[in-house]
């Protein structure tokens, strides 16, 4: 495997458009942080770290609407890959939606989102969009 991060948002569309409760994702530090940055923006219930010894996993609680079953995620979008990394200055960060959905950032302090890294004044790899 390549990139991992594309896997990762990979496995969590699938497991959306099969409906399911649940994905499990192999662990990285990473990941964990894009995780609790979904978390902290409202797009999923809950995660719960698990480790079996090497590499562990990810267990994701995926958030749907009770009525209809329409997930929080409506699209993740890949957009630094390996072959070709996105990088931006604070001034050049882009805008998800008008503002709606939000971008997913690897700063020198941390992953953050788009909003927070503006604030911030800092800029860095665009990881992914999610709206």
């Amino acid at each position: 495997m390549t990139d991992p991060i594309a896997d990762f948002l990979t496995r969590m569309r699938n497991a959306i458009k099969a409906q399911h409760r649940v994905v499990e994702v192999p662990a990285s530090n990473l990941k964990k942080e894009i995780t609790k940055v979904l978390l902290d923006k409202g797009y999923i219930l809950n995660y719960k770290f698990e480790d079996d010894g090497c590499q562990g996993t990810i267990k994701i609680a995926l958030k749907y609407d009770a009525s209809n079953k329409v997930n929080a995620i409506k699209c993740l979008k890949r957009v630094s890959t390996p072959g070709l990394r996105q990088y931006v200055g604070y001034k050049d960060i882009p805008r998800v939606l008008n503002g709606l959905g939000i971008a997913i950032l690897s700063t020198s302090k941390g992953v953050m989102t788009d909003k927070e890294a503006r604030d911030l004044k800092v800029g860095g790899e665009v990881l992914c969009f999610v709206y």
